[in-house]
């Protein structure tokens, strides 16, 4: 991977949107809803005020539109602050 976070920022792959309900009904990719967990790819240093607690490997939940999409070698990532990660699971 050639991303390196910075500061208190953490690198998270989403985990894949549900395709099916409990039910068993087929999600269309139009009514899919944008997936609130993910692993940590990569962390930043933390900064002087804020250690980092989290580490790669991670799964963690976070908020609906906590982080930065970006997309690296055709894969989605998001980049956000660590203080946007909600719970490690």
């Amino acid at each position: 991977m050639s991303i390196k976070p910075l500061a208190d920022r953490v690198l998270v792959k989403p985990a894949a949107a549900e395709e099916k309900t409990i039910g068993g009904i087929i999600i269309p990719d139009s009514a899919k809803e944008k997936p609130l967990k993910g692993e940590v790819i990569a962390v930043g240093q933390g900064t002087k005020d804020e250690e980092m607690i989290l580490k790669a490997g991670d799964q963690v939940l976070y908020g609906k539109y906590a982080g930065t999409e970006i997309e690296l070698d055709g894969d989605k990532f998001l980049i956000m602050r660590q203080s946007d990660v909600l719970a490690i699971i």
